[in-house]
């Protein structure tokens, strides 16, 4: 009880400090479903017309296209990176590679190093192999540029793996394989998990290598859809509509969050040694 009572004003700082974000977010709800009279703050009736691009595809242009795309983005984003990092992560922290050190500080400068400054010559690489203004040449090169990431966050949790249990396997005849799948892959979990959630999430919002990279209509995700929505200075924009088409992009977002909120906060919970 005592526990509790002390932490109250911390609670009273954090709830104060959130009120106006949280205020605009609830005006940003309301706003979805509702409408106010111009320079009024309140609104006075209750519609569905600004979900009408749900059914009626000339309202936003094709939503449930861009879903598909973003979902398929995203969703291959995991297949790639997950996969691929959790092998490279364990065969850095497990094994004694040539170069280790060299290749680690590598991996750190891959991670920081702004994407935006290799699109041109990405852009003809995609050119060359024909695979520009294609899914398929955005997933490569962004699942290419998570990958260090991918990397590090993993060799972290093996990193936290003691090596008893390993070399227990190993012991007891079993090969370096079924090790790792039988008595490793188990023991970070979280960190699949969390890896996992964050490369559906970056997919998800990634917005510049779909736009430069695969700028034909059919391959528009909901980002670049967004863009569209505001892009000019029609008067006749309509900014209700642009709110609650991007309150359903961030659906499945919160929704990860809710689900995976407590593995989420654990991705840098692995160990740290070099």
């Amino acid at each position: 009880m005592t526990r509790n009572f002390a932490l109250f004003p911390l609670m009273v700082v954090i709830i104060l400090v959130s009120l106006p974000l949280m205020t605009m977010y609830g005006f940003l709800i309301l706003d979805t479903f509702t409408d106010a009279p111009p320079g009024e703050l309140w609104p006075d009736e209750f519609t569905l017309r600004h979900w009408r691009f749900l059914w009626d595809m000339s309202a936003a242009g094709n939503v449930w296209m861009a879903t598909l795309n973003t979902a398929v983005l995203a969703l291959s984003m995991v297949a790639v990176v997950v996969p691929v990092s959790s092998l490279a992560g364990y065969a850095i922290s497990r094994l004694n590679l040539p170069y280790r050190r060299f290749f680690l500080a590598g991996i750190l400068v891959m991670h920081a190093f702004p994407a935006v400054t290799l699109l041109i010559g990405v852009f003809f690489v995609l050119k060359f192999t024909g695979l520009y203004n294609t899914m398929i040449g955005v997933i490569l090169v962004k699942g290419a540029l998570m990958l260090p990431f991918g990397i590090w966050i993993m060799k972290g949790f093996y990193d936290a793996v003691p090596w008893e249990i390993e070399m227990a396997g190993v012991q007891d005849g079993a090969s370096r394989l079924t090790v790792f799948w039988r008595l490793i892959v188990p023991q970070v979990k979280p960190g699949l998990v969390a890896l996992s959630v964050f490369a559906f999430l970056d997919g998800w919002g990634e917005y510049l290598l779909p736009r430069v990279l695969a700028p034909g209509s059919e391959m528009t995700v909901m980002s670049v859809l967004l863009n569209q929505l505001i892009a000019g200075d029609d008067i006749g924009f309509d900014f209700n509509l642009f709110k609650t088409v991007g309150v359903f992009y961030t659906l499945p977002v919160i929704a990860l969050f809710v689900i995976f909120q407590n593995r989420l906060m654990t991705i840098f919970g692995g160990g740290t040694k070099g």
